[in-house]
């Protein structure tokens, strides 16, 4: 299945925003929440936002996948969703608007895509 080779990738990517939030804790000692401390809202920021993007479009791809759609289109969406994941990711942690609007445009486009691609590949014959 290629999705688990993209859910690999973007766990390593959770992970690495995991990190970076811990760092941040560590660095000034802050044990709840953000403390106040930019650079930690930043990266808890960065991180949630991954857990809620991450997940729906791991499952969007497993089953635009498993309906049959091409590989390459799997492929496709994978590639430019992690694009777009990392170069939001980084703009929060550099507070830069502008690799977070073309990070968001990639996810969202990557999310349509997929319901498109899922729409047209669902087997309608098994629904009812």
């Amino acid at each position: 299945m290629v999705t688990a080779l993209y859910a690999v990738i973007l766990a390593g990517l959770m992970i690495w925003l995991a990190v970076q939030v811990i760092k941040q804790r560590r660095r000034h000692r802050v044990k709840y929440r953000d403390g106040g401390v930019n650079a930690l809202t930043l990266a808890c920021s960065a991180q949630g936002n991954a857990t809620e993007y991450v997940p729906i479009t791991l499952i969007l791809m497993g089953l635009a996948e498993t309906n049959g759609a091409a590989v390459w289109w799997i492929h496709l969406c994978g590639i430019a969703f992690m694009v777009g994941r990392v170069l939001h990711a980084k703009a929060i942690l550099n507070d830069q608007l502008k690799g977070r609007v073309i990070g968001m445009k990639l996810t969202f486009g990557v999310m349509t895509l997929l319901m498109v691609l899922n729409l047209i590949h669902l087997p309608y014959a098994k629904l009812w």
